[in-house]
């Protein structure tokens, strides 16, 4: 099956269940998982695609991202993770403060159905009001879905090098 297919796949599901998700956790494996899983991360691979990963700021210890795309040892993408009936606006601060404490230079912020994109090599300095990329899953243009599956296909394919 072609990767457009099994796209187009996904998001009928995700039209089907996302009604029925009540929580973050459920929202997490039910939709965001699955999700890189098709994008080709081994998600069960905890030095690829890692849960919960320490994230520690100052001497507040035990702060934690939902997920860390991992190249070697360090962080590249980090993911923080909603439930699919949260709105986002509120959450991306949370993020920021995970953000400055790793070397990751990109960061979602998801609720499963929405994937805001940030990083700091745009401006140099962390997006918070405004990601560079943001959009619902089913609205995507064919070149929006083009251009965002290739960027994260592409940080995959460096992690094999």
């Amino acid at each position: 099956m072609e990767f457009k297919d099994e796209l187009k796949k996904y998001t009928e599901r995700l039209e089907n269940i996302k009604d029925t998700l009540q929580t973050e956790e459920a929202t997490k494996m039910s939709l965001i998982v699955p999700f890189f899983q098709l994008l080709g991360y081994d998600v069960f691979n905890p030095l690829e695609f890692c849960p919960e990963y320490t994230a520690d700021i100052g001497i507040k210890k035990g702060e934690k991202v939902d997920y860390a795309i991992l190249m070697g040892k360090d962080p590249v993408i980090l993911i923080e993770a909603k439930s699919v009936n949260k709105k986002l606006d509120r959450h991306s601060s949370q993020l920021f403060r995970y953000f400055v404490s790793t070397p990751a230079k990109f960061a979602i912020l998801t609720n499963g159905i929405e994937y805001k994109f940030y990083t700091d090599l745009l401006y140099h300095l962390f997006q918070l009001k405004t990601s560079y990329f943001s959009k619902k899953l089913q609205k995507l243009t064919k070149f929006q879905v083009e251009y965002k599956i290739n960027f994260l296909l592409h940080i995959k394919s460096c992690q094999s090098v």
